[in-house]
């Protein structure tokens, strides 16, 4: 557990995640390739040819939807790889003394990247699932939510980025909720408190580099804007959004826009921010805040 790796393919966000198996690559072969096999620990069910250019199917049990993909690698035993919806997932086996090393890798869609603390706790526990039954035995029951967490920080999915707007500059951060409902994030924001125009945001919404204003725009649950300012000046808005993409996420979209004056607090505002989002996920997922890089 908490050893994927977060790379870079083409400007894409890929995740890598190997385990070394004392079972021989034709075992290890079937257990990553075989529907009925797969069955047993990958997230969705497969139906599929066994061969390069088939088509696949998921489903998820209980549920009617299909989602598409397409075999684009069968080399018996050593690589598995295929299309799932827009992402590509690939396995690859290698012999070594003692059995194998399975190389998994998952190519995340455009824009995706800030899911990865999700994605990768998936595979952790999926993984983990097929190496039972590889042994013969029960997977065991794993808490998601503090390795979730822990690569939130290890990666700083929720870091800034920083753009130079016509007026200054632009800090946005991004946090996956995790399908959390809109109402549970904003009560965790407001602490059950109705705002209005006018007022001030509650501290749920706040940085201390961004001293803040007056609200100026409200729409609860999904977004409030106010204005900030550094000491009594006024420089810019802060503005929350609560975003639903049901193929992609439910998360949180933070941007703060100010003056060329100030660019140089653009990291420090950055900075605020991830680690409020972070504080705020651990909340939302009723998990301790563990030390930085821990």
């Amino acid at each position: 557990m908490k050893s994927a790796k977060l790379e870079t393919l083409d400007d894409k966000p890929v995740l890598r995640l190997e385990r070394r198996l004392a079972h021989s690559p034709e075992k290890v072969w079937r257990a990553i390739s075989a529907p009925e096999e797969m069955a047993h620990w990958f997230p969705a069910l497969i139906e599929t040819e066994p061969r390069a250019g088939a088509e696949m199917r998921f489903t998820f049990p209980g549920e009617q939807e299909v989602s598409g993909g397409e075999v684009l690698e069968f080399d018996p035993p050593k690589v598995y790889a295929f299309r799932w919806n827009s992402d590509v997932l690939r396995f690859e086996i290698l012999p070594d003394d003692r059995g194998c090393v399975l190389v998994f890798t998952q190519v995340l869609g455009a824009g995706s990247g800030f899911t990865a603390g999700r994605t990768a706790t998936g595979w952790d526990i999926c993984l983990a699932a097929m190496v039972a039954r590889l042994e013969g035995r029960e997977a065991e029951t794993v808490d998601h939510r503090p390795i979730m967490l822990h690569y939130l920080r290890k990666w700083n999915l929720a870091g800034a980025s920083v753009s130079e707007t016509d007026t200054g500059f632009q800090v946005r951060c991004v946090l996956d909720v995790v399908w959390r409902p809109f109402e549970t994030v904003w009560a965790a924001l407001t602490e059950g408190k109705q705002v209005d125009p006018g007022q001030a945001p509650p501290d749920g919404f706040t940085v201390a580099p961004a001293l803040p204003g007056s609200v100026t725009e409200v729409d609860a649950p999904r977004e409030l804007t106010y204005r900030w300012s550094p000491e009594g000046a006024p420089a810019g808005v802060v503005r929350w959004r609560l975003v639903h993409d049901p193929e992609l996420a439910t998360y949180v979209e933070v941007t703060q826009t100010g003056p060329p004056a100030l660019a140089a607090d653009t990291e420090a505002i950055g900075d605020a921010w991830q680690l409020h989002l972070e504080k705020l996920f651990a909340t939302l997922l009723d998990v301790d805040l563990e030390p930085s890089g821990g």
